[in-house]
């Protein structure tokens, strides 16, 4: 039984329709973590410029950054006893961003991902209060701390960009 007297099939302690919908909250935010990824590894392979060598190895710690979160919000649905979304067709039905070309100036690239980070940081902000809601403590903490790393690739993006 859940806290609140509901059955769940999981034995964790959620009730199933909060739960489930903490799955569907988790796979769409994997869903743009993995379109972030995407981008990130893009600008990666062809940021060109006088910046490209500094850029080309920031573009990289950052890919990998999201790289870890994209297994922990992975890993995080399957903690709830749900199923993570694993196809590209899955994702881009699911992501909230949208893809970028892969000819954009080094600061066009920088905007970019600086935009896609603030609308993942916004969203966790709403996804933080229905994991309150849920009474599930360990999703809640879970996404603060990934609300504060995308706050920190932000900030740093936000200062190459000026």
């Amino acid at each position: 039984m859940s806290k609140n007297g509901k059955k769940s099939a999981s034995g964790i302690g959620l009730a199933d329709k909060p739960r489930k919908t903490l799955v569907d909250v988790l796979n769409r935010l994997l869903a743009d973590e993995f379109v972030l990824y995407v981008k990130t590894r893009n600008f990666h392979w062809n940021v060109v410029g006088s910046s490209f060598s500094e850029l080309h190895k920031f573009f990289e710690g950052q890919y990998e950054a999201l790289d870890d979160a994209i297994d922990e919000v992975a890993e995080r649905a399957r903690a709830l006893d749900g199923m993570a979304a694993g196809s590209m067709t899955d994702y881009l039905k699911l992501t909230r961003l949208t893809e970028a070309s892969s000819h954009l100036s080094a600061p066009e690239m920088l905007r970019a991902l600086l935009a896609d980070h603030e609308q993942v940081i916004r969203q966790l902000r709403d996804d933080i209060e229905t994991a309150g809601d849920a009474g599930d403590k360990g999703t809640e903490d879970f996404l603060t701390g990934l609300m504060e790393e995308h706050e920190k690739m932000a900030w740093m993006l936000r200062a190459y960009a000026r």
